[in-house]
């Protein structure tokens, strides 16, 4: 069997983080996601799916994330249910990030509402305005490097890296 989720979309509010009383951090938030059609007035519905995701990754998108935020989540879904105060049932379905990923540098969806909404994956900026690729373990250049090249090899040279490229 298999339960497998995979996101991409921007948060609707900001991170809420709490912790269990035995301390493990949990977070919860809500992606906004794009559906790939248009309704019959044109315009692009979108679906908002509850995530949640525990301990340290919880803790990095509280502190990394905030509304309007472009992340992607990797999990599964899961259904749970509780006794509400006047005694129904109630049913909860989520989905349990196993990973959420940072997907535009930090600040890059401050502007969101300048543009009207129209952003693409890079929040309106182009993927050469910034100095590494989306994923940063390749370097920036114009030719083709080889697959086995070591993308940290530095030739015995210091690596600068500043706190804003960590994703901690």
């Amino acid at each position: 069997m298999m339960n497998r989720v995979v996101l991409v979309g921007r948060l609707t509010r900001d991170p809420e983080l709490r912790y269990t009383p035995n301390g493990v951090a949990v977070a919860t938030f809500t992606l906004a996601v794009n559906r790939n059609y248009t309704n019959q007035q044109g315009e692009r519905e979108a679906d908002f799916i509850n995530c949640v995701v525990w301990r340290r990754p919880a803790e990095n998108v509280a502190n990394y994330l905030k509304k309007g935020s472009l992340a992607g989540v990797d999990g599964r879904l899961q259904t749970r249910n509780y006794e509400a105060q006047d005694g129904r049932r109630v049913y909860v379905t989520e989905v349990l990030a196993e990973s959420v990923q940072f997907l535009e540098p930090r600040g890059a969806s401050s502007n969101t509402a300048d543009r009207g909404g129209e952003l693409g994956v890079y929040g309106g900026q182009k993927p050469q305005d910034f100095p590494f690729s989306p994923n940063q373990n390749q370097r920036r250049n114009d030719d083709y490097t080889r697959v086995d090249e070591d993308p940290f090899a530095n030739d015995g040279q210091q690596i600068d890296i500043s706190d804003d490229d960590l994703p901690f």
